[in-house]
């Protein structure tokens, strides 16, 4: 006898914490690309900065990787996240243009590029699977 169904329902505070981590991580990281494009002279720029650098293509891969099990998805979004960020400085280093608020841009906009065709392909998924009904 399993008591892994008891386990799962047992109400309390601690129960499902995901929903909440996940809106703090992305306040902070918000947080830090704000600093960022604004300049500010705040000491909390560069570690918020450095989170949101690495946060945002981390979660954009992951949600690209839904299917394979939760250790393996973290870790190649990480690694992903890491060839992300690599590939932008490096772009950037060699065209001779290199500056933080620049590597804030680009790597939101190939986060959010990343998050678009994951939802496209979800979204194109439910409508032929529907069409068949």
């Amino acid at each position: 006898m399993s008591n892994d169904g008891a386990e799962r329902a047992r109400p309390g505070p601690g129960r499902d914490l995901s929903p909440l981590l996940a809106g703090a991580a992305t306040a902070v990281g918000g947080c830090g690309a704000l600093l960022a494009l604004t300049e500010s002279d705040s000491p909390l720029r560069g570690p918020l900065t450095l989170f949101f650098l690495f946060a945002a293509p981390t979660a954009a891969v992951a949600a690209a990787l839904r299917g394979l099990d939760p250790f393996g998805r973290v870790l190649t979004a990480l690694a992903g996240s890491l060839v992300v960020n690599m590939l932008v400085a490096q772009g950037m280093l060699a065209v001779h243009r290199w500056s933080v608020r620049g590597g804030v841009v680009a790597v939101t906009a190939i986060s959010a590029f990343v998050l678009l065709l994951v939802l496209v392909r979800r979204l194109r998924g439910r409508t032929a699977s529907g069409q068949g009904v």
